[in-house]
């Protein structure tokens, strides 16, 4: 086998291979021999078709095997002997036919991962949002709280109230006829909540128990049954029950359902649950702006194989998210084929970002160390509360513990980039080049 290495690009390079003569007809030898066995020709024997009948009925099938056979067994041990960084699957540009008695040659691309020298990296001037308790703030996460756990009790006032769900009887009418889904019986309505047609929750809140009230609305001019769109409808609604959220009190009593002991105990850790939220925001936020103005100063290309896996992956994380929420991208217009698009950029700076950080761990001589991998794995197993041994088995297998070897030695470069860095606290509102608030995928 003979192999010429070309460089495309800094992400690309061309393999141009030639495979003897003597190794193409062994292959299409053992291809035969391979057919032979469950070949079906009539008037033959399986096993027993000679091969001058393999060839008139089965020389497609056999090129294609030892096509392949070919390309499989030359393209990686080629890699490994030229010490070729491939990150994506071959490109087979050209090929000769598979022809017995000559040479086999092909040409392949694939992508490299880029070999990075970064530069200009310490020193960096970052602005980092200066931490503010918003005033008022315990009082309100409490509130939220306590209506998180409020029940629907029957009130004894007369009239009902934006808030209120009552429980009505409808029959809903256009042209004077009935049309279908118009009717509900027994029907829960929390008025506020939009969930009926724009204008139905207003007339019904005033009403009284047991007060029978006709409510005109005007279906929207898209709504989803074509022949209701836009049309006049009246509605007969009859009141029956009132009922209203009661939330329990703010007392020692209610902590104790969170499993503390008193009432300032849970105030407390709601100050510090939002200070560990907002904290790990802003750390965030700086590592961002740290890695951002790293790229900036370091542009480099990426190959395409690495921005697909990285928008995989980015994806399937926006998939687990909705699917622990019963959710899925689709009901908000987010699948695949409009993802993709709009992340891409994303995508392309996060793998930036992620080989700059390599390149200077190791121009740094950033080392991790067992204890600093056993520390992480210990990390994980907190934050997912799983079995330290079952997250120890999952990391245990050589690609699962190269991720995360690469992860610490990312977090541990963008620790040494800080140290080296001139950080500014600053409010919030000053803060340069503040993002528009889109959520990191």
């Amino acid at each position: 086998m003979n192999v010429k290495v070309e460089e495309v690009s800094s992400i690309k390079k061309k393999l141009i291979f030639e495979v003897a003569a003597e190794q193409v007809d062994k292959e299409i030898q053992k291809a035969f021999r391979k057919i032979g066995k469950t070949a079906k020709v009539k008037g033959f024997r399986p096993g027993k078709v000679p091969q001058s009948v393999l060839e008139k009925y089965y020389g497609g099938q056999m090129e294609q095997d030892v096509l392949r056979q070919l390309i499989n067994d030359t393209y990686f041990k080629a890699l490994a002997e030229q010490q070729i960084p491939a990150v994506g699957e071959p490109n087979i540009v050209d090929s000769s036919g598979v022809i017995k008695g000559e040479a086999f040659t092909y040409e392949a691309e694939v992508e490299i991962k880029p070999d990075v020298n970064a530069k200009d990296y310490t020193g960096l001037s970052l602005q980092k949002e200066e931490f503010v308790m918003p005033e008022g703030l315990v009082a309100e996460r409490l509130e939220e709280l306590l209506q998180s756990r409020a029940q629907l009790e029957p009130t004894t006032r007369k009239k009902a109230r934006e808030g209120d769900t009552v429980v009505i009887d409808y029959a809903g009418r256009v042209d004077g006829e009935l049309f279908e889904g118009g009717q509900g019986e027994d029907f829960s309505l929390e008025l506020g909540s939009s969930t009926f047609i724009p204008g139905f929750e207003d007339q019904v809140a005033g009403m009284k128990r047991e007060e029978e009230r006709v409510i005109e609305v005007t279906f929207p001019e898209d709504y989803g049954q074509k022949d209701l769109a836009g049309q006049l409808a009246q509605f007969t609604v009859n009141l029956k029950e009132i009922k209203e959220k009661t939330a329990p009190k703010a007392n020692d009593d209610f902590a104790k359902e969170f499993g503390l002991d008193t009432l300032a105990d849970l105030k407390k850790e709601l100050e510090e649950g939002h200070r560990r939220q907002e904290t790990g925001r802003v750390d965030n936020d700086l590592r961002e702006r740290l890695v951002q103005e790293i790229i900036e100063r370091n542009p480099i290309e990426v190959p395409e194989s690495m921005v697909e896996k990285q928008l995989q992956y980015m994806y399937q994380n926006i998939v687990n998210r909705m699917q622990s929420q019963g959710m899925s991208p689709e009901m908000l217009g987010m699948g695949w084929e409009t993802f993709q698009p709009q992340y891409r950029e994303t995508a392309i700076s996060q793998v930036q970002g992620s080989l700059l950080l390599e390149a200077i761990a190791d121009q740094e001589k950033l080392e991790v160390e067992d204890a600093e991998i056993d520390g992480k794995l210990e990390e994980i197993a907190a934050m997912a509360n799983a079995p330290l041994d079952a997250v120890k088995k999952h990391y245990a297998g050589s690609e699962s513990k190269s991720g995360l070897v690469a992860q610490i030695k990312e977090e541990k470069a963008i620790s040494f980039l800080l140290e080296k860095a001139n950080v500014e606290e600053v409010p919030a509102e000053k803060l340069a080049g503040d993002k528009s608030g889109e959520e990191d995928a």
